[in-house]
């Protein structure tokens, strides 16, 4: 009796991690070059599964399946339910309009219909790219295409490793 007196904190504790980590935040190691310069290859970041609504610049963690197999990859959110998008002699247009965009000198020239066969991004999907435009698996490419929000994790909220860049994202 004594000894399961004993265990009874180490199990709660243990209880407690895995609700966190299942429900809560979990950490998650940023795998290729997609997201450089902002985010780089193996830095390992703690994700907000609570997370649930995305606008545009947000940093995004999504379970994508990619050659048929289930992937977690990365990105920023460029485009929301029910917009047009495209990209036009270096520049983002949202619904016809010119945006703000750090990452267009790298981006060539697309529509969103060109790469996903939509005029408007369906409700509940997002059209997501990553910051290192010309080496980026995104929704630009059938393979992930536009994705729905159910398939997004949580964002970013902290980078823990390196170190020396531990902080907010």
């Amino acid at each position: 009796m004594r000894i399961i007196k004993e265990l009874i904190p180490y199990v709660v504790i243990i209880l407690v991690v895995v609700l966190i980590r299942t429900f809560i935040a979990t950490p998650v190691i940023v795998s290729g070059s997609s997201m450089d310069p902002t985010l780089k290859n193996g830095q390992v970041l703690i994700l907000n599964k609570l997370a649930k609504k995305y606008m545009r610049d947000d940093i995004v963690v999504i379970d994508a399946k990619i050659n048929g197999k289930k992937e977690r990859i990365v990105k920023r959110v460029i485009g929301l339910p029910g917009e047009t998008l495209e990209y036009k002699d270096g520049f983002l247009y949202i619904n016809g309009k010119r945006t703000h965009d750090d990452f267009v000198d790298k981006t060539r020239d697309f529509t969103l219909e060109r790469v996903t066969g939509k005029k408007k991004i369906p409700e509940n999907y997002y059209f997501v790219m990553g910051d290192n435009r010309r080496n980026s698996l995104d929704s630009r490419d059938t393979r992930v295409g536009l994705v729905k929000k159910s398939d997004i994790i949580g964002k970013p909220i902290l980078r823990i490793w390196p170190l020396n860049k531990m902080g907010t994202i």
